[in-house]
């Protein structure tokens, strides 16, 4: 008897182990991110203390993702819990946006839209160098004239 259940055991580990073997690798882009400030498309004097973003992977398949703004003598924190497949959720903290949706077309690049009272705000597109140890953010929105303006951040991981 108990041949046989050691059997029935190692038939069955021997089918799990393919679709263990088959999950798909964490995305590069969770983690913490902090960005180069030097490079930030704005004066020195108005450029913040820090910016972090950090995103995070929950057991439900959902994502998290946290802003962190630190500036001379101001803070701001930004959250939102979702399903990156696209469907709309609450932004929590953020002065630029109260809706957002996020897609994931590649493990290593994250689209976003966010809204704010009804109409767009920005469009951000997160990418991972290949070494995992960098980050690109490309934000295109309208800017105060009516004219399309893209603009490029420059992260590298934290951890």
């Amino acid at each position: 008897m108990k041949a046989f259940f050691a059997i029935l055991l190692a038939a069955g580990l021997s089918h799990a182990a393919p679709a263990l073997a088959q999950q798909a690798p964490p995305s590069p882009l969770l983690g913490s991110w902090a960005v180069d400030l030097e490079r930030l498309p704005m004066p020195p004097e108005a450029r913040p203390k820090s910016v972090t973003i950090t995103y995070g992977a929950l057991a439900d398949g959902r994502w998290h993702t946290r802003v962190d703004i630190i500036g001379k003598d101001y803070e701001n924190h930004t959250a939102g819990t979702y399903t990156p497949d696209g469907t709309p959720y609450v932004v929590e903290g953020s002065p630029e946006a109260d809706i957002a949706a996020v897609k994931l077309p590649a493990p290593n690049v994250l689209v976003m839209v966010l809204g704010k009272g009804g109409v767009p705000a920005s469009t951000r597109i997160y990418t991972v160098a290949p070494d995992g140890k960098t980050m690109i953010e490309t934000a295109g929105y309208i800017g105060a004239d009516g004219k399309p303006v893209m603009r490029t951040n420059y992260f590298t991981r934290v951890r």
